[in-house]
């Protein structure tokens, strides 16, 4: 540990930002954000291999845990809570654990992510079992609530996986599919939220993509199973139907999509007939 460095921590390479233009700031931040999606194609291959073991796992019937604090853990309750209305999957199938509980989502919860053992506490509430797979979130590497979580997984053989952004990192030891996206500095020293929260939220977007993808919850490059939990929605799925049943009357593949309650139904009991 005395080695590791946090590159997350140190000094942003601009000085004086209150002396800068509106300008100046949004034209360095983009310039900082624009380095992010590089670094995520180093590590391409490591996402590759976690993908890869989630897919297997949740066709054997596992689910998927993300499990983080601060912005590390509303970024993966995000990802979570956004599977089953895009990809019409059972709300528990993924799920996101922040430290602190449900309020941390809004309000910070002091010393939360101190806890070794609460992470643990908080996967048992859900009986995480060897079927599952736990992935760790932590741009330091070193949040406590998250490495003590993993280790414990570890003892119970259930597969690990972590997202950093420090080289080396405490909590890619803990993880059997490690992920370390190492953006640099950030534009505000040591917000985290900024350029490590958006290579997270990258990395947790392909992960969850990928995994629907290869689980068919998207057919060509359509949510077929979205749910239908709003007009923009509907509308969109109904044209959906339109599309894949050569169906032009809008209202009639309206309601057959309403009748069956996802596009995927509505087109395979359109073309049974």
């Amino acid at each position: 540990m005395a080695d590791f460095i946090k590159i997350t921590e140190q000094a942003s390479r601009y000085r004086h930002l209150e002396t800068m233009s509106v300008k100046e700031i949004l034209t360095h931040i983009n310039k900082e954000d624009k380095t992010v999606p590089l670094a995520i194609e180093g590590v391409l291959p490591q996402i590759e291999k976690l993908v890869v073991t989630i897919v297997d796992k949740m066709m054997a019937g596992g689910r998927l845990f993300y499990i983080g604090a601060g912005t590390s853990g509303r970024l993966g309750v995000v990802d979570a809570s956004e599977c089953p209305p895009t990809y019409g999957v059972p709300h528990g199938l993924v799920i996101g654990l922040i430290a602190g509980g449900p309020k941390a989502i809004t309000q910070a919860v002091e010393f939360a992510e101190d806890s070794l053992e609460q992470g643990w506490k908080d996967l048992q509430a859900y009986r995480v079992s060897e079927k599952d797979v736990v992935v760790g979130i932590a741009a330091s590497g070193r949040t406590p609530y998250v490495i003590g979580a993993l280790n414990k997984c570890r003892e119970a053989g259930i597969i690990t996986g972590s997202i950093s952004c420090n080289p080396g990192a405490p909590v890619s030891n803990a993880a059997d599919y490690p992920i370390e996206v190492v953006v640099g500095p950030e534009f505000v020293t040591g917000s985290t939220r900024m350029k490590s929260g958006t290579a997270q939220k990258l990395v947790l977007n392909m992960i969850s993509t990928s995994v629907m993808i290869r689980l068919g919850r998207v057919e060509d490059n359509k949510m077929v199973n979205m749910q239908l939990t709003n007009d923009k929605l509907v509308d969109r799925g109904t044209r959906m139907v339109m599309e894949n049943t050569g169906l032009t009357d809008y209202q009639q593949a309206h309601n057959l999509l309403i009748q069956f309650g996802s596009v995927k139904k509505a087109v395979e009991a359109w073309l049974k007939k």
